[in-house]
């Protein structure tokens, strides 16, 4: 079920607080992309969305490379996480609307909100 299936047969009280509890939960496409510019990769941006397995992957890859493997090495490992930075400025701002619509239904789902026979 989608939340705007789930929005659609909520009172306007229900929808103020939907939308107030959004107001603090939401993530911000800007900070993304502001993270993503200066630690992209150390994988600041994934943190931020949350998806925190691949942040610590980026930020692995980053200090393992930078740290142990000689300068022939590097230079191929960072491009490879160049181009791993670059790819995620394109699905950044997807994965940050995804996040705040599971954010929305969470919301929705715990607070009662737009369930059948919802009295509030």
């Amino acid at each position: 079920m989608s939340n705007i299936h789930l929005k659609k047969d909520m009172s306007s009280k229900d929808l103020a607080i939907l939308n107030s509890e959004m107001d603090t939960a939401k993530k911000n496409k800007g900070i993304a992309y502001v993270l993503w510019l200066f630690t992209g990769s150390l994988g600041g941006h994934r943190f931020y969305s949350g998806d925190i397995g691949i942040a610590i992957g980026m930020l692995s890859f980053f200090i393992i490379n930078f740290l142990f493997l000689g300068w022939i090495t590097l230079g191929v490992s960072f491009l490879i996480l160049g181009l791993w930075v670059i790819i995620d400025a394109f699905l950044l701002s997807g994965r940050i609307d995804d996040v705040n619509l599971q954010k929305e239904r969470k919301i929705i789902l715990d607070l009662g909100l737009g369930s059948p026979g919802n009295n509030n």
